[in-house]
């Protein structure tokens, strides 16, 4: 059970959320429960729409940016993220289970998106702190400075939920992906 309350549905999230959950329910079909609970500040909610939905429209394929998350969240060992993440890379992305495996150990099968992955991870393991070594690694990789802004954007994004998740221990309502 959640540490911290889930609204039980849009009509019971504080008003100033219902209008962006059921944006949500209308692009998804669902309202997942990282959406309602973070609905309970209505500020949280529209800053992680806003961001997601800036990141959505930026230069990184969907697919690396679904590693990117699945990476993430197994360095971060969110169990909620990974089973979302891992529903979404197969069912949306289309990734092959040999590659969501990958991208959870950190890595990818397809050779430019290994260098995004990778990086992630250094990343979120070194919070930031890396040396020009790894920067340039994924520019040689074909990143140009947007898309490596944008990917640490995104490492920061997906931490931002791995991290409400875990404090709240979000009930998950994906099929289970535990970390490995």
């Amino acid at each position: 059970m959640s540490l911290l309350p889930i609204p039980s549905s849009i009509e019971t999230a504080p008003a100033a959320s219902q209008m962006m959950l059921q944006t949500v329910q209308e692009q998804l079909g669902v309202v997942p429960n990282l959406f309602r609970l973070v609905s309970t500040s209505p500020a949280a909610l529209e800053g992680y729409l806003g961001l997601s939905g800036a990141l959505s429209k930026g230069n990184l394929p969907a697919r690396t940016r679904e590693r990117i998350a699945l990476a993430v969240a197994e360095v971060n060992q969110c169990n909620y993220c990974l089973s979302v993440h891992s529903y979404l890379a197969k069912n949306m992305s289309k990734l092959e289970d040999a590659e969501i495996i990958a991208n959870r150990r950190g890595y990818s099968l397809d050779n430019k998106a290994d260098a995004a992955v990778k990086f992630a991870v250094q990343v979120t393991l070194q919070r930031g702190h890396l040396n020009e070594a790894a920067l340039k690694t994924v520019k040689d990789a074909g990143y140009d400075d947007a898309q490596i802004i944008e990917i640490v954007l995104h490492v920061a994004l997906n931490t931002w939920t791995n991290y409400i998740n875990s404090v709240a221990k979000t009930d998950i309502d994906f099929p289970l992906v535990p970390a490995l």
